[in-house]
């Protein structure tokens, strides 16, 4: 199926029905639009890009932070039979340029955030990029754009009907970047397209159902995320500003039924009733019917933590990466709660399983590589051959991520292999001490990574945040990790704060850099 057919499909049932709000925490301001809104500006978008000469084997770069116009525009671009590239908005100008680069874009459509790193690269990007749309307040536009509204008003509301194939590219994802430079991951029509039915089989979405969008939606997770709602014209509430009291207004004031969070904004919750900072009293949720998390490993302590206080939620967790569109090619099931720790088995219309370095499948309890295998593994790493053949092999997908099975068959993430620390010859995988770490009361965040030592290779560290109003020392931490194994031990601890990207994850290569001062290990990464 077509994505793009769904929105049609979507505007033809449900036109007068609401599509997206926006909730802006900073303006303190609400805008909502129909289906048959969304559908009519996606057109106009994709007329008004073909009269330009941009469609099939074009390139049109997305940098915006989440809008209510975010996915009309990304839809238009489809629309137009070009690639769609959705850019991180945290992406510096050295890296948008190459980016832009990378995948030729004739186009840039951006928000007023990104001016200022535009205008810096712009004698570089004017090789290639020939028209330059600006999403914002017309007051703030830059003279060498165009207004989105100007630049879309006389073209028709119709669907240019582009001929498309499913195996033809749509659109190209770059990584996030926290490991090195991005690669440009290169989406089918039909990979999209299987996103949406993946959501959908695992959530079971229906009319009556509300997603809150928090996530960024340039990344697959957020997106493909919304796609369950997308598949059966339900209403999306897009939340700009993102604290625990404006999570839980929202799902209070929208009715909101759907809620995929991250862990830091779980955890973020939890502390904020805990310390009293929130009533659950105050807010409407008996609507909410489930909660779930994806895009790094979740401490089980919080899930457990999370169904004590909301004990009529279903709670789920999906694993995924971009180079397999986004999340579901793992899935745990609201079923199987009392498996929480896994990440699930292979998802609707996967196959995953976890191997040696020779390809065997490895039995229970064996940590391996997890390997994956469906329609929506990507096409390539675009103008990246070398390193396609090195992560597809024979239709699987490499992960990266070293995974083991239990007696039952569910998969238990272990670790990134980038992330393993090897000390005097045995493998720690970080995000089992983490985990145990997560059970502290004291402690809101902790990362663990491997530092060089001469006589053991690498010793674990760990960087631990204190909640507020905590206090903590190092021989806190030593005496909380007494019933470690010797070797897991952490042998040095500092007190500082955890970065992590938009999607939450740990941001591992900047402590290395901080803490060690050596570049990250050379591998793969999502």
């Amino acid at each position: 199926m077509f994505i793009t057919d769904i929105l049609s499909d979507n505007a033809e049932k449900f036109g007068n029905d609401v599509a997206l709000v926006e909730r802006d925490a900073v303006s303190n301001q609400r805008f909502e639009i129909t289906w048959e809104e969304f559908d009519k500006t996606s057109n106009k978008l994709a007329n008004a890009l073909i009269s330009q000469g941009v469609s099939k084997g074009k390139s049109v770069i997305q940098l915006m932070t989440n809008c209510i116009e975010w996915l009309p525009i990304y839809f238009g671009i489809l629309r137009s039979g070009s690639w769609v590239v959705p850019l991180n908005f945290r992406f510096s100008s050295m890296k948008i340029n190459l980016c832009s680069e990378t995948s030729e874009a004739e186009v840039i459509i951006f928000g007023e955030e990104f001016i200022d790193r535009i205008e810096e690269i712009k004698g570089d990007l004017d090789r290639f990029v020939k028209h330059y749309i600006f999403v914002g307040n017309p007051d703030k536009k830059p003279d060498y754009a165009t207004d989105i509204n100007e630049f879309i008003k006389k073209f028709p509301e119709i669907n240019p009907d582009i001929p498309m194939k499913k195996e033809e590219g749509a659109a190209l994802y770059f990584t996030s970047g926290t490991t090195g430079t991005p690669k440009a991951v290169l989406l089918s029509h039909e990979s999209l397209g299987f996103a949406a039915e993946v959501e959908y089989q695992h959530h079971g979405q229906t009319k009556n159902d509300n997603f809150l969008c928090i996530p960024p939606l340039y990344h697959t997770g957020a997106k493909m995320h919304w796609f369950g709602n997308f598949m059966v014209g339900a209403t999306t509430v897009i939340l700009k500003g993102v604290n625990p009291k404006l999570i839980l207004e929202a799902v209070s004031e929208e009715n909101i039924t759907i809620v995929w969070l991250l862990v830091p904004w779980a955890h973020d919750i939890l502390v904020a009733i805990e310390d009293n900072e929130i009533n659950l009293n105050d807010y409407k949720l008996d609507q909410w019917r489930l909660m779930h998390i994806g895009a790094q490993p979740v401490p089980p302590s919080l899930i457990n933590k999370w169904k004590k206080v909301f004990p009529h939620h279903s709670y789920d967790t999906n694993y995924g990466l971009t180079e397999a569109s986004g999340p579901g090619c793992v899935h745990l099931g609201v079923e199987n709660t009392h498996k929480v720790g896994a990440i699930g088995k292979a998802g609707y219309g996967w196959e995953a399983k976890v191997i040696d370095g020779s390809f065997n499948e490895l039995p229970g309890g064996e940590t391996g590589e997890l390997v994956i295998k469906g329609p929506g593994v990507m096409m390539e790493y675009y103008k990246n051959p070398e390193v396609t053949d090195e992560t597809i092999k024979n239709g699987w997908l490499y992960t990266g991520d070293m995974a083991r099975t239990d007696e039952s068959g569910f998969i238990w993430l272990v670790d990134r292999k980038k992330d393993v620390i090897i000390t005097g010859g045995e493998n720690i995988f970080p995000v089992e001490i983490e985990d145990y770490y997560m059970e502290n009361e004291k402690i809101h965040d902790i990362a663990v990574i491997g530092i060089p030592d001469t006589r053991l290779g690498e010793i674990v560290v760990a960087i631990v945040k204190p909640k507020n109003g905590r206090t903590l020392t190092e021989d806190d931490i030593l005496k909380f990790g007494e019933n470690l194994p010797r070797y897991k031990k952490p042998k040095k601890v500092f007190f500082d704060d955890v970065p992590r990207n938009p999607t939450g994850k740990i941001e591992k290569p900047k402590l290395r850099r901080k803490y060690c001062g050596e570049p990250d290990k050379n591998v793969l990464f999502k």
